[in-house]
């Protein structure tokens, strides 16, 4: 049986979309891998990019990638609301189908290895692949982000893991990891105020002393006038989407604000999901064994 992986690509473009047309393209062209998602934010400045496939497809298709990426972005030149470190700021690998965690760190080591030798990128391992518990979390290799860079590469405690000391000039640096399947969740805020974004992720957030599984901010989405409280759920078998979303409607209330929506970017495990729809709809039998999808399968073209 093949043995299936994803990667979650984050690459620093949200607003061209020619050029991330470009960058996308090796993944549409490989053998072997499946382009199943592209998702651009403006105010993120920030595409996340989803991708199925084999262990060597996939070698082959994000080198491709992330050559034509350095080619097409410069950071010198990027702002936007998502915090980034790289052009191609996060290179994560998930186990899907017949392959184990510890094959996903070793292909992140394998592909570190390439952008390093082959791109002069230095790169950071982070999650599962992270030499050093330090280096586990992803928010504390990006911080200080691109401008900071060079100053924390100076650190001892922070040079890179391979690649070059230094960052590169328009490109940073990059972390690969092996880790489980996260969802990227955003909850939309009625309000521009930015410290009640900012109050309420803090109130939610593992680090401050919230929920154990979630990595959450307050940012400002200035195009649509409201703020987003936007977090990664990293295990929601631990920690539910309704359970977060209940919580942030909860706290919003204290400030007399109103949730507007919410969204999911890139992909998104059904169970997810189907635990928040018998919440919401208080069913008394679960779900599992029910939906057609999952009992049939979905053929793609």
């Amino acid at each position: 049986m093949k043995q299936i992986i994803e990667t979650v690509i984050n690459y620093s473009e949200g607003k061209d979309v020619e050029k991330v047309n470009r960058i996308v393209a090796p993944f549409k062209q490989t053998q072997g891998v499946k382009l199943v998602n592209v998702e651009m934010d403006k105010d993120y400045h920030r595409v996340v990019v989803s991708v199925f496939g084999e262990k060597e497809g996939l070698k082959q298709s994000i080198l491709e990638s992330c050559r034509i990426a350095i080619k097409e972005i410069d950071l010198n030149h990027h702002s936007g609301e998502h915090a980034r470190m790289g052009a191609i700021d996060v290179i994560p690998l998930i186990p899907i189908s017949n392959v184990s965690m510890q094959e996903c760190i070793d292909l992140s080591y394998q592909i570190g290895e390439m952008l390093a030798k082959q791109l002069q990128l230095p790169i950071y391992f982070y999650e599962k692949s992270a030499k050093t518990p330090q280096r586990e979390n992803l928010a504390v290799i990006r911080k200080g982000e691109f401008e900071g860079l060079s100053a924390k590469m100076g650190k001892s405690e922070w040079i890179p893991d391979v690649g070059p000391s230094s960052p590169h000039p328009t490109a940073g640096a990059t972390a690969v990891g092996a880790r489980m399947p996260l969802v990227a969740y955003n909850i939309d805020l009625a309000t521009e105020n930015l410290s009640v974004a900012q109050s309420i992720a803090k109130c939610i957030r593992h680090s401050n002393g919230g929920f154990r599984y979630i990595k959450a901010g307050g940012v400002a989405i200035k195009e649509r006038g409201i703020t987003q409280v936007t977090m990664n759920i990293t295990d929601y078998t631990q920690t539910s989407i309704y359970r977060v979303f209940e919580t942030v409607k909860m706290e919003a209330a204290r400030y007399g604000v109103a949730i507007t929506g919410s969204e999911i970017v890139g992909l998104v495990p059904m169970q997810a999901l189907l635990d928040s729809a018998s919440y919401y709809l208080q069913l008394t039998h679960l779900l599992e064994g029910k939906v057609i999808e999952t009992l049939v399968g979905v053929e793609d073209e």
